[in-house]
């Protein structure tokens, strides 16, 4: 059964605050991950509605948060998730293609889908992480990894585990990473870009010829 308390306290920077049940019944814990939409940051004095449950010590904690108007959001995110998976695939698609009809080598679509993949685990390992209160990866490393080709996987990730997809200066780098890898494999598929790669395949070819020698 779902409860409705006021938001007695809320710590913004750590994301996590303290609802009044009311009735004398003791304090609700609130964590940020407890919300469907994290577009929007909770404020004290409002009204959240939530599911019961505790953590491993038994205390209580909300789940499944919702602030007032939250419902049609929600519904929103998860037609979100959908177009992030397809808009992701639509890309991969794209360079396979460009593989078939190009010179564009294998290792090019390899690399993203490695990337993409290794990306999408290391979104699920920090949000377990903030979940836990465990060491969390710097924001840094996952921006790098959207750069080398990472990006689709972070995309999937940040829409899937609704992980990442709040803060707005952590998106506007994010995608300035994404337009910085699109724009490479663009120029990739340039005549010039397809001299470069050409040239470092015949470099690399000669130089395990040698090292076989």
């Amino acid at each position: 059964m779902r409860k409705k308390g006021k938001l007695r306290s809320w710590n913004d920077q750590k994301g996590f605050g303290f609802i009044d049940a009311g009735g004398g019944s003791k304090e609700v814990f609130l964590h940020i991950s407890a919300f469907s939409n994290r577009n929007r940051r909770p404020e004290v004095g409002q009204y959240v509605t939530y599911t019961l449950s505790a953590d491993k010590q038994g205390r209580p904690r909300a789940a499944n948060a919702t602030l007032p108007g939250d419902r049609t959001r929600v519904k929103a995110k998860q037609r979100g998730g959908t177009s992030a998976v397809i808009g992701a695939g639509l890309f991969l698609i794209v360079v396979g293609l460009s593989i078939v009809l190009t010179e564009l080598p294998l290792w090019v679509l390899g690399l993203y889908l490695a990337a993409s993949t290794f990306t999408f685990i290391v979104y699920a390992i920090d949000k377990s992480a903030a979940k836990s209160g465990a060491w969390r990866t710097p924001e840094s490393t996952l921006h790098w990894l959207s750069l080398i080709g990472g990006w689709p996987g972070a995309l999937v990730a940040q829409k899937l585990l609704r992980h990442k997809s709040a803060k707005q200066s952590f998106r506007t780098v994010f995608w300035a990473t994404v337009i910085l890898n699109c724009a490479t494999y663009a120029w990739l598929l340039t005549p010039t870009g397809m001299a470069k790669l050409q040239s470092w395949n015949i470099s690399q070819g000669t130089y395990m010829l040698k090292w076989e020698e």
